[in-house]
C-alpha cells in the first residue's frame, strides 16, 4: 500500500517520520513523505504568547483531514488531549527514555551552575521544577529547535539548557549531554518520549496498517497520562508533570501539579494491580479517577486560579 505520511519538517520531526516510514517499509508499504510547515515552526514569540496548544500538530491535522496525506506523524507531548472530530489516535509506538537532561559548554551537573546562571527552556513544567531544586538561578525563555537551542548556549547567551533525552538520542547527540536528570528530579511531560499516529476514522484500511505499530504497555500509559491531562483541562503548556509506567505486576502514575507561580504543588502517585489485558478504556478510567483525586486535594485551583478568584 502506498501511504502519504504528514510530518514537521524539523530535523527531530524528520527522524520520527522517517522512523515510522521505516516500520511500514518494512511491513512492504510504500511511504511519501509530506513535509509540512507549522506555525509553531516558524513563530520566534514564547510558545505560552503564541497560542502554545497546538501548534506544531494543527496544520497536520488540516492536511489529514483534507486527505493530503492519509498519517500524521506527531511528537506526542505536543498533541492536544481534546478530540478533533474524524481524526483518531490509533498507535503509539515504544517510548524512549523520559528523561529531561542538562547541556552546558562550561558546567557538568546542575549543582556545579553558579548562583544566577542563566538557564534556557521554554517549558513551565520545567521550570516550575528547576526552581525547586535552584531556585538561586536566572530561568529564560528559549525558542527553536534542538540545534537552535544548542547554538545559542554555544554562543554564550545560556550557561546551560533543558532539552529532552528522547530527541538528543534520536538526533546522535546525546554526548553534549551534561546531566541526565532522574524522574524524582524533574518528572517528564505528559506524553514525553512518545511518538503519536493519527489517522482518519473513515480510513479503515489505513488504520489497520498503523494498528500494527502499537507498543500496548506505551499506549496504555500515555493514555493515562493524556486523560488526566484533559480530565483536568489543562494544556500542554500548564505546570504539570505526569508520569505513567507498567511493569509485570503493576501500573505506576506519578503526576505534579504547579501554581502559575511555580510556589505550590501538589504531587501525588498512585499504584494499580495490573490487569492480564490493557484494555485502553481502562486506561481512560485510572486517567479520570486520578485527576479526581487530584482535584479533590486542590489542583484546580493551581491550574485555573481566575475560577476561584
Amino acid at each position: 500500500m502506498r501511504i502519504r505520511l504528514g510530518t514537521r519538517q524539523s530535523p527531530l520531526a524528520l527522524w520520527q517520520a522517517h522512523h515510522v516510514a521505516g516500520l511500514l517499509e518494512a511491513q512492504g508499504h510504500e511511504i511519501d513523505l509530506i513535509k509540512i510547515t507549522t506555525s509553531g515552526d516558524v513563530s520566534t514569540t514564547p510558545l505560552g504568547s503564541s497560542g502554545g496548544v497546538g501548534v506544531f500538530t494543527k496544520e497536520i491535522q488540516r492536511a489529514l483531514l483534507d486527505n493530503r496525506c492519509d498519517l500524521a506523524v506527531h511528537s506526542l507531548k505536543d498533541l492536544p488531549t481534546a478530540p478533533v472530530p474524524g481524526l483518531r489516535l490509533t498507535a503509539v509506538p515504544i517510548r524512549e527514555e523520559v528523561s529531561d537532561c542538562l547541556l552546558s559548554t562550561r558546567f557538568t551537573t546542575l549543582e556545579s551552575l553558579p548562583e544566577g546562571a542563566k538557564v534556557g527552556t521554554g517549558s513551565p513544567r520545567r521550570r516550575a521544577q528547576l526552581q525547586r531544586l535552584r531556585p538561586d538561578l536566572e530561568l529564560c525563555e528559549i525558542r527553536g529547535n534542538v540545534h537552535t537551542r544548542i547554538q545559542k548556549m554555544e554562543s554564550g547567551e545560556f550557561d546551560a539548557i533543558l532539552l529532552a533525552y528522547a530527541g538528543l538520542h534520536r538526533l546522535g547527540i546525546e554526548d553534549r549531554i551534561s546531566q541526565r536528570f532522574t524522574d524524582e528530579e524533574l518528572l517528564p511531560a505528559v506524553g514525553q518520549a512518545a511518538l503519536g499516529l493519527e489517522t482518519r476514522d473513515e480510513d479503515s484500511e489505513i488504520t489497520q496498517v498503523v494498528e500494527s505499530l502499537r507498543h500496548t504497555e506505551t499506549h496504555f500509559a500515555v493514555l493515562v497520562e493524556r486523560t488526566l491531562l484533559r480530565t483536568l483541562e489543562a494544556g500542554c503548556l500548564t505546570p504539570l508533570a505526569a508520569l505513567a509506567t507498567i511493569d509485570e505486576t503493576t501500573i505506576t502514575l506519578s503526576a505534579r501539579v504547579f501554581s502559575e507561580d511555580f510556589t505550590e504543588m501538589i504531587e501525588q502517585r498512585w499504584k494499580w494491580p495490573r490487569p492480564e489485558q490493557l484494555e485502553l478504556l481502562h486506561a481512560i478510567h485510572l486517567g479520570e479517577q486520578s485527576a479526581a483525586d487530584l482535584i479533590e486535594l486542590g489542583a484546580s485551583e493551581l491550574i485555573h486560579p481566575d475560577r476561584f478568584e
